[in-house]
């Protein structure tokens, strides 16, 4: 079967690539509308299908809510942790070396500011830390030069290094995004790392951080002291907990609600390490960066393509490791409700186009013959059972177990027909358990903003009440708005979420 498979990847790889983009649009779809076509062909198998799938709901649930208590918990023990008191331990500690690279377009010189200033204030000590500024040329020399200049007044003679890259518009084969410019800035960094004959590569670090990103005080000292304390250091990829609460009370409430749910299950994925692949904000050995040839330029999703490049790169002996830390991020906002809506709704399809890498990741798993095959399995199904069901778990838990009845009279006349909806919604009411625990996380994890209302600190545990209608304009709109364009070959550009200074 396999050899099968791979006969027919290697000699039609342009087709076979189109029917693994369909993939995802086409099984997403066959999930949403079975239980219309179903409740008349075959209401009782719908009827089963819907109620697994809720246990499965809940099972879900009850897992997130327990995975993000344990994070909070390490996370916040973490923080407040000396990591500098063991990092001291080691002897070569000041040889190691953190290079950061920030992409960035158009975004305000104040939010690259911040981001500097908190690798400034990171305990390891500046100097240590290499900030990568990656501009792109299509910005405007106008735009850059003063980037440039801002961040060399500010910070200039503070880190080991500041690099600058500039990468350039059109070139061919490239999709325009933080992909294709982070791999043009690691062709910068190759060339200083050769030019600074005090910089050793196997004692250095990458990390590919969003330009709105405040780190933690503690994250560079952390991640140091993982990186010396472990022999397979150049098989690992660290990740820390993204949460969107740089920027949360200034956002409007359902787009709110959205960040602080999403913020709490990026915390409880750090306690899940069958499901832990580096997001957004991410760290790894420079030699294990370099020895892939960094970024690939053709993609715009780089996150789950960077660990599962290194993964079949290396047999299959990369792992993500948490870092129970948090990585202050700003949620997408704009000048009012519906431009911070149209933000927030384009940043969560960008996230869903994950699914285009798909076709590379199952076409890797069959041609690859060295990485253990059932960790490559279990890897890979759990992406895909993600990306393909992005869009179909809100259809499925708000709207499916009415559909029957509603559409088959004479199955609505039978036990199952009249007991569906009931059963259906005592399962998940049982969730709301899980929903309760995280909404007390989320308070617990958000700093305090001074000033706040005392209306706005009243009601903020009842801003969950918006969920189903978040869930639907934010998880399951977006999320088969990229399934679909991907089945129809209509291939998204990218698009820069727009910063709020």
């Amino acid at each position: 079967m396999f050899v099968f498979l791979r006969y027919l990847i290697n000699k039609y790889p342009h087709r076979s690539q189109r029917v693994l983009e369909i993939l995802p649009g086409f099984i997403s779809w066959s999930f949403i509308l079975f239980p219309i076509w179903g409740s008349i062909f075959w209401p009782v198998g719908v009827a089963y299908f819907i109620i697994s799938f809720n246990v499965y709901w809940l099972y879900r649930s009850v897992t997130l809510s327990v995975a993000s208590v344990m994070s909070y918990y390490r996370i916040k023990a973490a923080e407040k942790y000396d990591w500098m008191g063991d990092v001291r331990g080691f002897a070569d500690w000041k040889e190691v070396k953190h290079v950061i690279v920030l992409p960035t377009y158009k975004e305000p010189g104040d939010i690259l500011v911040r981001t500097f200033r908190a690798l400034e204030n990171q305990t390891i000590g500046a100097k240590q830390i290499i900030p990568v500024l990656a501009m792109e040329e299509r910005a405007g020399e106008e735009i850059n030069e003063s980037r440039v200049q801002q961040i060399k007044k500010e910070f200039g003679g503070k880190f080991a290094d500041i690099i600058f890259s500039y990468h350039p518009a059109n070139l061919t084969g490239e999709v325009v995004g933080k992909s294709s410019n982070a791999a043009w800035a690691g062709m910068e960094i190759r060339k200083e790392v050769k030019r600074h004959k005090d910089w050793d590569i196997n004692k250095m670090t990458i990390s590919s951080v969003d330009c709105d990103v405040a780190l933690h005080p503690n994250h560079l000292a952390n991640l140091t002291y993982s990186f010396l304390d472990d022999p397979n250091r150049y098989h690992k990829i660290w990740q820390g907990a993204i949460v969107f609460y740089n920027n949360i009370e200034r956002i409007p409430w359902p787009m709110r609600v959205f960040n602080r749910i999403a913020s709490v299950n990026n915390m409880a994925q750090l306690s899940r390490p069958d499901r832990l692949i580096n997001f957004s904000t991410y760290s790894m050995s420079l030699k294990l960066m370099d020895e892939i040839d960094y970024w690939d330029t053709d993609v715009i999703p780089e996150d789950y393509r960077i660990f599962f490049k290194t993964y079949f790169a290396t047999a299959g002996k990369v792992e993500v490791e948490p870092l129970y830390i948090s990585v202050f991020a700003d949620a997408a906002e704009a000048e009012g409700f519906w431009s911070t809506y149209t933000n927030t709704y384009e940043q969560v399809k960008r996230w869903a186009w994950g699914a285009s890498d798909d076709a590379y990741i199952i076409k890797r798993y069959f041609l690859d013959t060295e990485a253990p095959f059932w960790d490559k399995t279990i890897r890979v199904f759990k992406v895909i059972e993600d990306h393909f069901m992005w869009p179909v778990n809100w259809f499925i838990i708000t709207v499916a177990a009415n559909i029957p009845p509603l559409l088959n009279p004479t199955f609505s006349r039978t036990v199952m027909g009249k007991t569906l909806p009931q059963v259906s919604s005592a399962i998940l009411t049982l969730s709301l358990v899980s929903l309760i625990a995280m909404i007390l996380i989320d308070l617990k994890a958000r700093p305090k903003v001074e000033g706040l209302s005392l209306w706005r600190k009243i009601f903020s545990p009842f801003e969950f009440v918006l969920l189903p209608v978040v869930g639907f304009f934010f998880s399951a709109l977006p999320g088969l708005d990229a399934h679909t364009r991907l089945m129809m070959g209509r291939y998204m550009e990218y698009r820069v979420t727009e910063k709020k200074a």
